[in-house]
């Protein structure tokens, strides 16, 4: 069942004291390059670095209190394990975090500086799977997923709804699509607030199982993924898929290459840091440039946690 406007009005209300309403940036040169208008929703300004905090603090609070007082646990690499972590450490509950033994360091010092319990695991989706339900049995903590979730889709779709509200009449927003559930959030805010806002996902070539499974309508397994954006390496789920399919127009590829460009261009003409899979949309957005040739276009910038010591540039 796709959630109603009311959902996602309850979900900005629910969560707005615990997030940033962060900022919207535009560049002239952005504009004069696209011949268009160009509204940044900085979501790298965002607690802990990342919209993800949208999601995991709406999942948190829409548990039952006995439900929180036993914790939350998920099993992440990235962002949503920071997210997760930081948001628990907000509501007053423990969250237990399953990271693989290869996670960046920088992430896993992250996610135990917000004071979750670090669980590791061998670097398989399979044993990050299993560690989880064993440990989710052992603490009787819920299970958040980081994108396959309607609360998690849910707080995702605020950021996107504070962008509408704050630039009138956008023709296009485009946001990046790893497990989907920001561009199921972006696209269902939308879709509710101005039905005839476009929402286009933007994907890597070497991740490109969002875009496959747009064009055979059903979820294809994203196999052995190869791109510079490690947070788009997910794939769709069986909740998020449904509000894509109907919201979504398409999905923009885009060449390693052409992310790496996007990124330093931001960098260096923005003066404000985004992660690879924020590059992503940029990407699309210059990539398909012709399309949007004096439009008003919105881009979900979802974060900025860059390991400084390995960056493409």
């Amino acid at each position: 069942m796709i959630p109603t406007l009311k959902d996602v009005q309850l979900a900005v209300k629910r969560i707005g004291p615990y997030v940033h309403n962060t900022p919207v940036l535009t560049s002239s040169t952005v504009n004069q390059l696209l011949q268009a208008t160009v509204f940044f929703k900085c979501e790298n300004f965002q607690r802990m670095g990342a919209f993800k905090i949208r999601g995991a603090t709406n999942a948190i609070l829409q548990l039952a209190d006995d439900e929180r007082a036993r914790g939350v646990i998920t099993h992440s690499s990235g962002n949503f394990a920071a997210a997760l972590a930081l948001a628990a450490r907000s509501l007053d509950t423990k969250a237990y975090i399953v990271m693989p033994s290869d996670a960046p360091q920088v992430k896993r010092e992250a996610v135990a500086g917000y004071g979750a319990q670090i669980i590791e695991c061998a670097p398989t989706l399979d044993s990050r799977e299993s560690t989880t339900q064993l440990h989710q049995k052992k603490t009787g903590a819920t299970f958040v997923h980081p994108s396959n979730d309607i609360n998690i889709i849910l707080g995702n779709s605020t950021a996107v709804w504070e962008l509408a509200k704050e630039v009138d009449s956008l023709d296009v927003v485009i946001a990046p699509v790893g497990g989907g559930g920001l561009l199921a959030g972006t696209a269902l805010a939308t879709n509710h607030l101005h039905y005839y806002i476009e929402t286009i996902g933007a994907e890597p070539f070497g991740a490109d199982d969002a875009y496959l499974s747009l064009k055979t309508g059903k979820i294809q397994p994203s196999i052995n993924p190869k791109t510079i954006a490690d947070g788009l390496k997910t794939q769709l789920g069986d909740k998020n898929f449904p509000i894509i399919q109907k919201f979504v127009s398409k999905i923009i590829r885009v060449e390693e290459s052409e992310i790496v460009d996007s990124m330093k261009f931001i960098w260096e003409r923005m003066k404000i840091v985004i992660e690879p899979s924020s590059a992503v949309a940029i990407a699309a957005m210059f990539r398909n440039s012709s399309e949007f040739k004096k439009r008003k276009i919105g881009v979900i910038i979802s974060g900025g946690n860059v390991d400084l010591s390995n960056l493409p540039f």
